[in-house]
């Protein structure tokens, strides 16, 4: 099958077959023919926004579904982002030009007194591969540090971070921050981490425990949709 694929020359394939091989290829962490493959597309006159969705989300939809099922483990998400990641790399500029859609804007961050960042790295990777724009603000962080950054970001979503039981207590201080200052209603707020549970979201008051990247990017969409219906509506 290998050799196979070898012979396989992205440029003749037609528009159907060259996304379902990019979506292969994406599943299987090739970066650089992903890369190709978006450099392929915009020749051909596709839109940024239509490379995105189609190609490269459709693809990291897959992974992530199968990421949650246990099919797929870490190691390969992780290559799958990065080859994600490469084929952003190019669209991003073109969909700021374009004026693009966009899914919603998320800042995420490990609380303060953890230094744990796989898990969130992972979210991050997985939430832009859904086409959601992320500011990371990495590890150990303060109450101060996510409120001035999703005011800075304009952010919809604030997504937190814990691995250890004696820093998940810190996520509520954040919260009831919020509060305390009236802008917890602005924004979705996001807890994940290997000790928690929904028990634990719910007593702090987070708006959805996520257990995992892949049911980070579902609830994400399902919150962002409710809230662009609110809009129209």
């Amino acid at each position: 099958m290998a050799d196979e694929d070898d012979d396989i020359i992205l440029s003749e394939l037609d528009d159907d077959e060259l996304v379902q091989q990019m979506q292969d290829d994406l599943y299987d962490g090739m970066k650089e023919e992903v890369e190709e493959g978006v450099n392929i597309l915009l020749e051909r006159g596709w839109a940024p926004y239509d490379v995105l969705t189609t190609a490269l989300v459709g693809g990291m939809t897959v992974v992530g579904r199968d990421f949650r099922d246990g099919i797929l483990f870490v190691p390969e998400v992780l290559l799958a982002a990065g080859a994600m990641k490469g084929g952003m790399a190019i669209l991003k500029p073109l969909l700021a030009e374009t004026g693009a859609p966009r899914m919603g804007k998320m800042v995420i961050g490990t609380v303060k007194g953890d230094i744990h960042d796989i898990g969130q790295n992972l979210v991050t990777m997985m939430m832009e591969g859904a086409g959601f724009e992320v500011l990371n603000i990495g590890i150990n962080r303060s109450v101060d540090d996510y409120i001035a950054a999703i005011k800075e970001f304009d952010a919809d979503i604030l997504g937190m971070s814990a691995l250890l039981t004696t820093t998940m207590p810190y996520m509520k201080v954040v919260i009831d921050q919020l509060k305390a200052d009236g802008l917890r209603d602005d924004y979705v707020v996001l807890v994940g981490g290997a000790p928690l549970n929904e028990e634990f979201g719910r007593a702090i008051g987070a708006d959805a425990y996520c257990r995992d990247a892949a049911v980070a990017v579902e609830t994400a969409k399902e919150f962002m949709a409710r809230k662009h219906n609110q809009v129209a509506g």
